[in-house]
């Protein structure tokens, strides 16, 4: 089993970039490149509402904990859950200052509603496999909060969803040891990207020229 140094570490929520491109993910995380959208804003302003640091809360049966701060030796991965909920349970694991036994379960928040792809179900598995390798305990399920829709979804943690976190990983680490930004082709998802005229400049220049002569004709 590989264990991997902390200094080696890539960041979890790098997964969901990785997983929509992975030019994205190697532009942001090797290349250090970014610019906002729209899409990213709200993200951001959505996580800051979300997250506050290290706050716990006590509701009945449940300890409700925020802005947690995770890591995994085995994957190589640290980050933050949005939200984590400490569930009473007999088969659970004790956690300091708090009676009895707790089984925790990560509430991610996400913009928009839920995705036709992966990526959300591949971070939130990611920040499972943490939790499980920190507390030492066996986690079936988590939640993903739609800001769009205004629920929750109940996501079962499946041994398919591990398997395709442990291959991106491996994937993700080869790559940015090698310090290597791949080529893709392009598509629809393009147009959503934030980083869309740094990918595509030449592109994206012609389309805003094009755009700009269009609009001028329709004056």
């Amino acid at each position: 089993m590989t264990v991997y140094k902390e200094e080696d570490y890539l960041l979890l929520s790098g997964i969901q970039h990785f997983n929509f491109c992975r030019r994205q993910w190697a532009l942001i995380h090797i290349e250090q490149q970014w610019e906002e959208n729209v899409r990213t804003v709200e993200g951001n302003h959505l996580h800051k509402r979300v997250n506050q640091p290290m706050i716990r809360e006590k509701r009945g049966n449940k300890l409700v904990v925020r802005a947690l701060p995770i890591h995994s030796q085995e994957l190589g991965i640290t980050g933050i859950c949005d939200v984590v909920e400490f569930i009473q349970d007999p088969i659970g694991v004790s956690l300091a200052g708090e009676e009895g036994f707790y089984l925790p379960f990560p509430v991610e928040y996400k913009r928009g509603k839920p995705k036709k792809d992966d990526s959300d179900i591949s971070q939130l598995t990611a920040q499972v496999m943490c939790l499980e390798e920190m507390l030492v305990c066996d986690i079936e399920k988590g939640y993903i909060f739609y800001d769009a829709i205004k629920h929750r979804v109940e996501v079962p943690i499946t041994l398919d969803s591990r398997e395709k976190v442990k291959k991106s990983l491996v994937e993700m680490h080869q790559m940015f040891q090698r310090n290597y930004t791949p080529k893709v082709k392009t598509g629809p998802h393009c147009q959503s990207c934030s980083l869309q005229h740094i990918c595509l400049p030449e592109i994206m220049n012609k389309k805003s020229v094009l755009t700009y002569i269009e609009g001028r004709l329709r004056e």
